[in-house]
């Protein structure tokens, strides 16, 4: 598996490796994951992404698998409970804005809007190719995601962040152009 052209950021790690080959940058449909990816990736703020990815499991156990309807219930004995799961990023701000994005997930489809429709109307034209020379951190399509994703009231969804989450939920090639995993390589 490690003799593969990868993007430079992969490194030799197995786990970076699997997840770059088989999740990162391949578009991404489901209302629920897409969800889950946005929260991962406001818990990996100021953090690297291995450090979420080997967390993943964790996270998933603590928060009943990203369903929203579950995590929208969690209250204050949740927060705690969660806050002393050395399996997750135990941060208060980040676990309370889980809950509050699952909430928000929620209102949103009671009120007839697919999550998932939602996101990919920021895209109608399919993924979006990069040059695979340039990686930029944000565009001006993360900035508009983020400030709607703002004004819907999600939390850790900065434009820096959002552009990642676009990356890893394949809204965007990002692949180098050497790497293997690039669109038509």
């Amino acid at each position: 598996m490690t003799d593969l052209p990868r993007c430079n950021w992969v490194g030799p790690d197995p786990l970076y490796q699997a997840y770059h080959d088989a999740e990162w940058g391949v578009p991404q449909h489901d209302s629920r994951m897409l969800w889950e990816m946005l929260m991962l990736e406001g818990f990996q703020a100021g953090l690297s992404w291995i450090t979420i990815l080997r967390k993943r499991e964790g996270f998933r156990a603590a928060f009943a698998g990203f369903d929203p309807d579950k995590v929208a219930t969690f209250g204050p004995d949740d927060v705690e409970r969660l806050m002393a799961d050395p399996g997750i990023v135990r941060a208060r701000a980040k676990i309370e804005a889980t809950i509050k994005g699952a909430q928000i997930y929620g209102a949103m489809r009671d009120a007839g809007e697919d999550f998932a429709a939602y996101v990919w109307s920021f895209a109608p034209d399919g993924p979006i190719i990069g040059d695979g020379k340039s990686f930029p951190t944000r565009t001006p399509l993360s900035e508009a995601i983020s400030k709607d994703l703002k004004k819907r009231g999600f939390k850790f969804v900065g434009p820096t962040i959002v552009y990642a989450w676009m990356q890893a939920i394949g809204m965007v090639d990002d692949h180098a152009v050497y790497c293997f995993r690039r669109a038509g390589a």
